[in-house]
């Protein structure tokens, strides 16, 4: 289903693009001798579009919380596989691997982590399919854990990989935020396999695909990283 979606807005946007491109350009779009003139607006376009993001992005504004009562029941699950194919990940031999700008690379255990101040929130995340469910999430400041490990706060990019094989990344501005976390517990209780276990990023002020789930590396740097459906055509800023 996703990938359908991601085909059809595709098309939209490729059409749209294409349309507006021949009037502004003298290209031959049949000719195998010129680039792609619409990849190539798209293209500037997404950058544009994340610039913009980034631009009006305040990392001190807080996505809105909501009473218990509005919890989404069941929770959704949402991945690129069925829930079936949920990564089971040994919560005792689990390490966070830690790459790039950080001055202390000994990997976390579960523990570690758990053994920070924790944050709950009761926030809504909205899918760029155009549902949105709201949900209680506790675990630690990923700006806290920067800062244990000795992160480079000004670098650029911090990225994620996870068990699943999926990756994402967010811009330090981001990460920053007071509301974006390390979730540990879901609905009161530890993660689970089909929602991230046995941590994952929890970022109320982005779009659900950079929520990176079962997490198992993590890296600082200012080498632009990318992410998973970002190489499939959706933007990275991904605010929501």
């Amino acid at each position: 289903m996703k990938k359908l979606i991601i085909n059809r807005r595709n098309l939209i946007r490729r059409t749209l693009a294409f349309g507006a491109a021949t009037t502004l350009t003298g290209c031959d779009f049949d000719d195998p001798a010129h680039p792609d003139v619409a990849d190539q607006v798209l293209t500037a376009m997404s950058h544009w579009n994340d610039d913009v993001q980034a631009a009006l992005f305040n990392r001190h504004t807080l996505a809105p919380t909501y009473p218990a009562s509005a919890i989404t029941r069941p929770p959704r699950f949402n991945a690129f596989y069925s829930i079936d194919h949920a990564p089971q990940v040994d919560p005792v031999a689990w390490r966070l691997h830690l790459t790039g700008r950080i001055g202390d690379k000994q990997p976390l255990k579960l523990g570690q982590l758990r053994g920070m101040p924790q944050e709950s929130q009761i926030t809504r995340f909205i899918c760029v399919e155009g549902w949105r469910v709201i949900g209680q999430w506790s675990g630690v400041r990923l700006s806290n854990v920067l800062r244990a490990i000795n992160a480079d706060l000004n670098a650029r990019y911090v990225s994620f990989h996870c068990a699943d094989g999926y990756f994402e990344s967010i811009d330090m501005p981001s990460a920053l935020q007071p509301q974006t976390i390390l979730a540990l517990d879901f609905l009161g209780a530890p993660l689970t396999a089909p929602f991230g276990a046995p941590i994952r990023l929890r970022i109320p002020t982005k779009l659900g695909y950079k929520n990176a789930k079962s997490i198992v590396a993590m890296g600082v740097t200012n080498q632009f990283p990318s992410g998973y459906w970002e190489k499939q055509g959706y933007n990275w800023f991904g605010g929501s």
